[in-house]
This record gives structure tokens, C-alpha cells and sequence, in this order.
């Protein structure tokens, strides 16, 4: 089999899901697993029905509103018959949200989250497939909770490969065209998780593997991968082929076109993975496999902004030696810094760590008492993937340039924004 993922952006509103039944016609859909995220911006739309809940339910019933006039808007363009099936379905859909908020006893947060969040893509793949349905494309929907098995951790759960393969072989049959949810799975108790941010992708790289598929698709609004982010970079290019260990290296640096979370289980079983335009689902796009070399040979740019950057220093001149390099780390890893760079002498250490979980005055706290510290908050960290001259001076040019790093095909630059 096959596996294509399309994202919220292809099926963002009813148009969207026109398109997707375009590319099905021109690349052929038997024997076909389709991964369908929520639509459009859906994932921030439900995680605010769930703050909203937490809020002593402030703002919950416009929260919930919004979500449902988003897809009663997309129903009313696909299926003028207001009395079409899919009506009743999406109604049921809501009621089940609705029913678990007025019911739910349970103060755990990502438990919450998981159990309401989700119907963003069950609500998606049931309005794509009976449409899918309707315009004579037959498709079997599937549940992927009772396929996808994980453990507890809810937001980010850990896949049980075991059981999830023997669902998965027992329950999917070949030469037919399925779809289901990304993001999706569940415990053994049958309450919903969910795979981590990207985890659509994900989906699809875990039914690749359990389907020893031939292929994974993943549909974007990009041509493919390209060497740097347009919205930060003017000129880009399209990068024809790369490995699966340049493509790791490259979502480990920031890069945000695949997670190396789905690469893992494809490199395994040397599934090749295709990120293709659903705009233009003719062209190329890139290819990642085994063994690819980068093509063509160009630098790869990428920049995490909003970073912040740390240099301490010992307070009386002792080195920073093993002892105290991992105490700095264990604060690190308890304040839930993600380090992005390391830098240190005999007697300074600096850090540029990304601080999404707004920890870092209570770290700043805990440091002072040990290190003298300097802190630039808000900066940029720039990598260069297979740098060249021009490459470097480009990003230099001008910058205020806080710390530079340099390996053998890597270069990576700290500066103020």
C-alpha cells in the first residue's frame, strides 16, 4: 500500500476538499491510506474550547460556537441536500464533545485535552469521506483509536508497536482506499490520545510501517523541501532529494517540514518519504530515502527566533568542570529548556535554549546563586547546514553577532533580532 497525509491546509475549507479529490484522480486512489488532519487552523480552534473549560468556563460556549460554524460553513458548500447523512453524523460529533465537558470530572489537563481536542480530525475525515462518497470515490473511514495503541502519557503518547501492529495487520485489508485520522490514538482503557504536535505525520509513518507500505506522500502547500523558510529567507530553492539522516539533522536544527519523529520508523524498513505540492501534485517534489546525497549541493538555512541566550561564569574563577556542567544541565532539563547550543571554556559556559514553557525567570533564580550570569533574551539562532563563504557572510552581514559555532558541515550563529 501507499499512505498520503494531508494537512489542515489542504482541507481547510470546502475548496480544499475539492482539490484533495483532484489529486486522488490524477495519482489514482486504490489501495490508498489517507491521513487527514483537522481542518485548517482547527487544533488552535479546539485547544481554546479546552482553555476556555479550565477558565470556570469563560468564553466556552463561543469557543465551541466557532468550531462548529467553521464546519457547518464547509458542510453547506459540499452537500447542498441539508438532509445528507453527513449532517447527522457531524451533529452526533459535537454532542459527544458537548457530553464529555458537561460530565467530565477529571481536573488533569492533557487527560482533557486529549479527549476534546481530537474530534478536530474525526470531524475532518467524516465530512472528506462522505463527500469523498458522494462524488463516487467509495473509501472505508476508519477509527485509527482502534488501531494506534500507546501508553498513558497523554499529549505525547508512546506508541505500543506490538499491539499496534497486530491491530493494524488484523484489521486493514488490501487493494481498498481508507481513511482516517492523524494525530489519533489510544490507551488500554480506550481514552483517547494523542502523538505530540506533527503527530499526523507521525500517523502515517506508523501505518507505513505496519503496512510495510510501499511509500508515504505528504501533501503541502510547498513544492517540497525546500533549502530555507520563505517567510524568513527571500530566495529558496527546492531540494530534489536528501536523506533521511540530512532530513534529521535538519528538523533537529529547526527546520519544521518533517519531524524527525516520523523519519524513524521509514528509515527501519527504508520506506521512501515524499513531500509533494497538493497545489501541483504533478511535479516532483523531494524525495527522502537511503543513502540520497543532498540534491543539488546548496546550502540549507534555518532560524529559531525568540531564543534566549545564557552566558555564566563561575563567581570565583573555578573551572566549570563535569561537577557543575551537570547541574546546569539537570536545572536545564527541570525548568524544560530545549537546548539548541552549547559553548564552553575553562572557566564560562553558554547555552542558547528555546524557552516556550516561560520558565526562564525562575531559572535565572536558581542560576544567580551560582554563576555570574548574562542573559540576552529574544535573540536568533541561526544554522547553516552545508555552509559555504557567501553562505556565512550573508547571515553576517550587518548582525550584531553574540556567539558563533562551527563543525565540519555545520555553522550555527547567535544573534539579536
Amino acid at each position: 500500500m501507499r499512505v498520503f497525509k494531508f494537512g489542515g491546509a489542504s482541507v481547510k475549507d470546502a475548496n480544499g476538499i475539492r482539490n484533495l479529490v483532484k489529486v486522488l484522480e490524477e495519482t489514482g486512489h486504490q489501495n490508498t491510506f489517507l491521513v487527514v488532519s483537522a481542518m485548517g487552523k482547527m487544533t488552535n480552534a479546539m485547544e481554546a474550547v479546552v482553555k476556555a473549560y479550565f477558565d470556570k468556563r469563560v468564553g466556552l460556549k463561543n469557543a465551541f460556537e466557532e468550531v462548529v460554524l467553521y464546519h457547518q460553513t464547509i458542510l453547506e458548500d459540499l452537500f447542498e441536500d441539508k438532509k445528507h447523512p453527513v449532517y447527522e453524523k457531524v451533529a452526533l460529533l459535537f454532542e459527544e464533545v458537548q457530553g464529555f465537558l458537561a460530565w467530565n470530572k477529571s481536573p488533569n489537563y492533557s487527560f482533557v485535552y486529549d479527549q476534546v481536542v481530537g474530534y478536530g480530525e474525526l470531524l475532518s475525515t467524516t465530512i472528506v469521506s462522505m463527500y469523498l462518497n458522494e462524488v463516487g470515490i467509495k473509501n472505508f473511514w476508519m477509527d485509527i483509536r482502534d488501531f494506534i495503541k500507546t501508553d498513558d502519557n497523554y499529549r505525547d503518547g508512546r506508541v505500543n508497536w506490538e499491539k499496534t501492529q497486530q491491530l493494524i495487520s488484523e484489521g486493514v485489508e488490501k487493494n481498498k482506499l481508507y481513511i482516517t485520522q492523524g494525530f489519533l490514538a489510544s490507551n488500554d482503557n480506550n481514552f483517547t490520545t494523542t502523538l505530540g504536535r506533527e503527530g499526523s505525520d507521525y500517523t502515517a509513518a506508523i501505518l507505513a510501517y505496519c503496512l510495510n507500505a510501499n511509500s508515504v506522500t505528504i501533501w503541502k502547500d510547498v513544492p517540497g523541501v525546500l533549502n530555507a523558510d520563505p517567510r524568513y529567507f527571500e530566495e529558496t530553492s527546492l531540494l530534489n532529494k536528501i536523506s533521511y539522516r540530512e532530513a534529521i539533522e535538519l528538523a533537529f536544527y529547526g527546520a519544521s517540514v518533517i519531524h524527525p519523529k516520523t523519519l524513524q520508523p521509514l528509515q527501519r524498513k527504508e520506506i521512501p518519504l515524499h513531500v509533494k505540492s497538493f497545489i501541483n501534485p504533478r511535479d516532483a517534489g523531494t524525495t527522502v530515502g537511503k543513502g540520497i546525497k543532498i540534491e543539488p549541493e546548496i546550502p540549507c538555512f534555518i532560524v529559531k527566533k525568540n531564543q534566549v541566550l545564557m552566558k555564566l561564569s563561575s563567581l570565583d574563577f573555578s573551572f566549570i568542570v563535569e561537577d557543575s556542567i551537570g547541574d546546569l544541565f539537570k536545572l536545564l532539563h527541570d525548568y524544560r529548556m530545549k537546548v539548541d547550543l552549547i559553548q564552553n571554556s575553562a572557566i564560562s559556559f553558554s547555552v542558547c535554549v528555546d524557552n516556550k514553557f516561560n520558565r526562564l525567570n525562575d531559572l535565572l533564580d536558581q542560576l544567580s546563586g551560582k554563576f555570574k550570569v548574562v542573559c540576552h533574551e529574544d535573540v536568533s539562532l541561526y544554522t547553516i547546514r552545508h555552509f559555504n563563504k557567501d553562505a556565512i557572510k550573508s547571515l553576517q552581514n550587518g548582525r550584531d553577532v553574540l556567539i558563533e559555532q562551527r563543525g565540519k558541515e555545520t555553522l550555527q550563529i547567535v544573534v539579536k533580532q
